[in-house]
Parts: C-alpha cells; structure tokens; sequence
C-alpha cells in the first residue's frame, strides 16, 4: 500500500479505499458498519472533539467499555491529530488520578457511572468530561448524532504522536509509552503481510480496545487489509466456536486458548473454515499449544511484542511454530540478546537481555526524559528488559523478565506498586510480589508476605484491604504468609527462590 502525503494514521488505513460498501464490522446484534460508515461516523466524532476544544497534540482519554463507538473514538483522535489514551476498565479512581494528571488531557471520556469520580479528577487538569457507555450510548454519542460526517483528516508527520499507553515497570510509577503515527502504521502494514490478511478474512475480535493486541493489532490489521471483524463485547468460549464456521482467523490471549479447550464443541469440524490462530499478550504454555493442535489440527501462531513497541517477532506463517517460541523478528525489526551487565551481544542459545531496533520502537515516555535515555542504547536499541535467548535456528524464546514484570492475563503489573500497598497495611513488615505459571492467566499474581508475629494478618485480611485500592486483574490470587524471605549476601531478596518454591500452585 502506498504511504499518501499526509503520515496520519486514519490517512493510511482509508485512503485509496475501493469501496466504501465492504462491511467492516459486525456485531452480534446484527449490525454491520461499512467501511464508509466507519468513515463518516469517525468524521462525525472528530467533528465533536474539535467542538469540545481537543487540539492536534492533545490527549483524550478513554476508559470506556467495549464498543464500536469506542472504536470509532479512537479513529476520531487520531484523525483529528489527537493522542488517543485508552485505559484500563479494570483501573480505580485511586488510579485513574495518576494517569489524567500526568498525561493532562484535554477530553476524558468515560462510562456514565464513573462520571461524577472522574470529573472531579479531570476538573484538576482542566480536562472536559463525555460519557460513554457499554452499548454505545451517553453524551459523546448524543453530540456525534447531530454532527456533520465531513472532516478534513489533520495532517501529521510521520514521528507525531498518535496515542499513548501506560505500561508496568517495577520501581516508580507507570510511564507512558508515546507511539507515534508511523510506528502504529509500519508495524500494521507488517503483520498483514506477514499473516497473510487479505480482504477475504473475518476476524474474531474478542479482545478488548485499551491495550496493544485488541486496539493496534487486531483493529488495525483487519482494517489495512480491508478485511472484517466481527465485534464482541466479550469473550464468550461458545459463541466463538460457532462463529468459527464464517471466520478466518482469531486473535487471544492464552486465556483465550485454555478456556476454548474446555468445550467438547471445540473439533477439527468446529475449526475446519479458520486459517489462523494467533496467540500473545503473555507466554502460552507449550502443552497447551500441543493440546490446541491435537484437538483441532491447528498450530496456535505465538508472537512477542510489547506496550512500548507492538510486535517484534512472530512464529512463520508457512514453516514450524515452535512451542515455546515466539519466532523470528519481523521484517524491518531487529532483535538481538545482550549482556545485561556489559551490553555485549551474545551468541546463539546464550540467555541474556532481549533489544529491539525498527520503525515500530516508540518515541520514548512521556515527559520522562532521563528514563527515556536509560532504555535505549547508543545505537537506538531498545533494551525490552525481558530475559530470553536466540536459538540455532533463529527462533526468539522468551524466559522471563529481568526486572520481574509480571504479565496475568496479558496485563502487565508491576510488582512495587502491590507491595506498597499491603506493606501500609498494620502488621505487615514486608512483602515480595511474584508471578507464578498459570494456566488460565500466563502468570498468577502471588503475594508473600512477612508479618509481625502478634498480627492478625492472614490471607483473607490482606484481599480485603486491597480491595478498591486496585485493579482485579492486578489483585493476588494467593498471599502467604511466612516467616522470613530468602536474601541474597547483599540482603536482595531473591525472588527467583520464591518463584520455584510456589511454582505449582496453580497447577489443575
């Protein structure tokens, strides 16, 4: 596809479009919105955005459900040369705060039940409120009803800034991940290739619209590749496998995967119209992959990429996906492995730091410039932080994360932040966050915690008081309490020791 005049991103998925009638989304209510469609209600949106004062540059945010109209509000920003800020659902009001004031937006827009909380949080930043909900419906909608579908797309460079994402570390607070219009579009236009898209397929799109896999790859791809996507607001194991026999590829997470096994529904004749199963977000186990392949004659895709630079490798198309592995860099990426402590390249089948250099690497985090400095090398690789080697033939693997990021349910959460919380807690002396082998969830979040001998602090007392405090999917599934936790000669605590002593603890 050509690359037109103007770099903005809604430039370089609509432009050139043959025919504005091809259905673009379905919904299981029987909707279906034409590509045209999709043109004219993003012109709509964008129409109100400027009305409501959003300039190019500016921020909106979004925590919002599910919905086409969400879509839409994404498309909107960025074809109004906005930054679009998608958040979590899951997130608090005790969250949300830092996220708003950090990223100053000029727009929030929410789920009517949330607006009197977050507008007192976007009062602070001076930011407007707009509701939208699960259905599609609220303020934002009423406005785009009346508004005109013409809108002159704003031009952006190819380095301007289309959207920002919140990503986990484990000291400090989250940073956000400044992508830029060229990195969404470049690694987009990638996959289709690399996937082989075409404007036959349907795709299952069960994934949610706030993070990296559901909102870029996913929406993007099909899109590029002028295919359809039918639009669940969840994820429904049943539902799918019906859907199964009019569509042509599916995106998950390995949650996705474990959950379909469970239905004898799911066959070889269950699965005979679809050409293409792919997996990410968090480690898929490797019998389940093998499981996955027996039942159903496909071999699960599993790819590798990250909030601050989408994807970065991929499993071949035609050729072994490996289990385990999540394949080769992709075209125009260049992954290497490094010393953690030198910086050194190193040789096949040697563990070390995984970096990657390519159009798809973002501009850097917001307003945090020196921490922007530290993850990049002199020669503009980024170094990801995660632990993994490069085999004989190739292949990346992925085994583990060096700065101990956990990844639950395709989430990232970050260790710090839930220790801080239950170390407040009276009684407590200290506490060490770990990912532990989940089936279901990639990594189960686990708490181990030491406590003052004559507290009352147990299990069920340390849930109770995270609580509201955070997010359901970065809440533990198990807290221990011990006596002492395993330290090193320097007095680190080895979360490594902790992580083999629990590691069975979710297995079925």
């Amino acid at each position: 596809m050509n690359k037109p005049a103007n770099a903005n991103l809604f430039s370089r998925l609509f432009d050139g479009l043959d025919d504005p009638t091809r259905v673009a989304i379905e919904t299981v209510d029987g909707q279906r919105i034409t590509y045209g469609d999709l043109i004219a209600r993003a012109g709509q949106t964008a129409n109100v955005l400027i009305a409501r004062g959003v300039k190019p540059g500016d921020r909106v945010a979004a925590q919002t459900e599910k919905s086409v109209a969400g879509l839409v509000l994404y498309l909107a920003t960025v074809r109004a040369g906005a930054v679009y800020l998608p958040l979590n659902t899951a997130y608090t009001l005790n969250e949300l705060e830092y996220f708003i004031t950090d990223a100053e937006p000029s727009l929030v827009v929410c789920d009517p039940s949330k607006a009197d909380g977050i507008g007192a949080i976007a009062a602070k930043v001076g930011a407007r409120v707009e509701t939208l909900d699960a259905d599609g419906k609220g303020s934002l909608t009423d406005a785009v009803a009346t508004a005109k579908p013409e809108f002159t797309t704003v031009a952006r460079g190819d380095d301007d800034l289309a959207a920002i994402l919140y990503t986990s570390g484990t000291t400090g607070r989250s940073k956000g991940a400044m992508l830029s219009h060229d990195n969404l579009a470049s690694n987009s236009l990638a996959l289709v290739d690399y996937w082989r898209f075409t404007n036959k397929d349907v795709l299952i799109h069960a994934l949610p619209i706030y993070h990296t896999h559901g909102l870029f790859v996913a929406s993007n791809v099909t899109l590029f590749a002028r295919a359809s996507m039918i639009f669940l607001p969840k994820f429904d194991p049943e539902l799918i496998i019906r859907l199964m026999a009019r569509a042509t590829v599916m995106m998950g997470v390995p949650t996705f995967y474990t959950r379909l096994l469970q239905s004898p529904a799911l066959t070889k004749e269950s699965t005979a119209h679809m050409r293409l199963f792919v997996s990410g977000s968090a480690p898929l186990l490797a019998d389940t992959h093998r499981e996955w392949m027996a039942r159903t004659g496909h071999a699960v895709l599993e790819r590798y990429g990250m909030t601050e630079t989408n994807m970065n490798t991929s499993n071949p198309y035609d050729g072994e996906r490996v289990p385990g592995a999540v394949g080769h860099a992709l075209p125009g990426v260049s992954v290497r492995v490094t010393d953690p402590e030198t910086g050194k390249t190193l040789g096949p089948e040697t563990i070390g730091v995984i970096e990657v250099k390519g159009p798809n690497v973002f501009r850097g985090y917001w307003r945090m410039p020196e921490k922007t400095k530290a993850e990049f090398r002199g020669d503009g690789f980024f170094i990801t932080g995660d632990l993994g080697k490069i085999d004989r033939h190739g292949y990346v693997h992925i085994l583990g994360r060096g700065k101990d990021l956990v990844i639950s349910g395709g989430f990232n959460v970050y260790p710090k932040e839930i220790e801080s919380e239950i170390d407040a807690m009276p009684g407590v002396i200290e506490t060490a966050v770990i990912g532990v082998p989940h089936a279901d969830f990639g990594e189960g979040v686990t708490a181990v915690v030491v406590c003052d001998k004559n507290a009352a602090v147990d299990e069920a007392a340390v849930l109770k008081a995270l609580e509201g405090r955070l997010a359901k999917f970065k809440m533990p599934k198990r807290v221990f309490i011990v006596d002492e936790l395993p330290r090193n000669a320097m007095g680190k605590v080895q979360k490594n020791i902790l992580r083999d002593m629990y590691k069975g603890i979710y297995e079925k």
